[in-house]
């Protein structure tokens, strides 16, 4: 503890915020850079992640996520930015209770109503940025099939092909998918402000509400933050989406679009970890085309 505190990543913390640091424990947790709690000596308990190494700019663009999506007014609570840098990001330390009720799904699944209703320019960003460890492309595009399949699946599917990750068959069928993109994409909608990486280990349970991390934000589909909460099984999802249609109703037949939602981070999760991601995209894409 006291190497840690006489240097690196202590010495960084006191560098971003001008305050030193009189604790700092390593933390659990998987994703990009090393977690930490801090306690610094003006009473605050701080979150910590650093990587010295860190060159994709992971923790710029997830300062930004949360900043974008904490300027709602109402909207879902985010954990609060500190600092960031290069190679370390600092936030205020979220206390969670381990336990989502479905008071506190009900109230997230409102207030996520709100921040994707407070929209984007453009569905993407005009800057490259990541998610997890992978790079995505920059722009801003007009029309959402045109942005999914030209910013999201194609890149994602190219890759996962070269790293040997999906047979034939289930890149034909994802191929047949995209070619039908602009047919099966359901009603034309504005661009709205997603979290771009909800998974339900993104959201974080207090007492009485839920506070979402680790974004990759961008303009797109609402559809595509509803359905990365299914995918991985957010606690009393039921309850949020029916508060969330409350606030903010889905368009018709956008529990038969679940799937095609879910085919991008599939494909994600087919690149970076292989196993049987690159058949459950397969999958995904053949259950959505028939």
């Amino acid at each position: 503890m006291t190497d840690q505190l006489d240097g690196w990543p202590a010495s960084r913390i006191r560098d971003l915020i001008g305050v030193e640091v009189s604790s700092l424990q390593p933390i659990g947790g998987a994703g990009f850079g090393r977690p930490y709690r801090a306690d610094l000596t003006d009473g605050r308990q701080v979150f910590v992640k650093a990587d010295r190494d860190a060159a994709l700019g992971f923790f710029d663009h997830e300062a930004w996520g949360l900043r974008w999506l904490g300027e709602v007014t109402e909207g879902a609570r985010v954990a609060t930015v500190v600092a960031a840098g290069q190679d370390m990001l600092i936030l205020d330390w979220v206390p969670s209770s381990g336990i989502a009720s479905r008071a506190a799904a009900a109230d997230f699944g409102r207030r996520l109503a709100i921040t994707h209703a407070a929209g984007a320019p453009g569905f993407g960003r005009p800057v490259d940025s990541v998610l997890a460890s992978e790079s995505l492309p920059g722009g801003e595009y007009a029309d959402w099939p045109t942005f999914y399949a030209e910013a999201r699946l194609i890149p994602f599917l190219d890759r996962a092909v070269a790293a040997g990750h999906l047979d034939d068959h289930d890149q034909q069928s994802i191929r047949r998918l995209i070619g039908r993109l602009p047919e099966l994409a359901g009603p034309s909608e504005r661009p709205a402000r997603l979290h771009g990486d909800l998974w339900s280990g993104n959201v974080i349970w207090s007492d009485r509400e839920a506070v979402m991390v680790d974004p990759a934000a961008y303009g797109g589909h609402r559809e595509t933050d509803l359905a990365m909460l299914a995918l991985f099984g957010l606690p009393h999802l039921d309850v949020a989406l029916d508060a969330y249609q409350s606030e903010h109703p889905l368009a018709a037949g956008w529990q038969q679009r679940v799937a095609l939602h879910q085919l991008f981070p599939l494909l994600v999760h087919a690149v970076i970890f292989g196993g049987s991601y690159g058949a459950a995209a397969g999958d995904a894409a053949r259950r959505f085309l028939h």
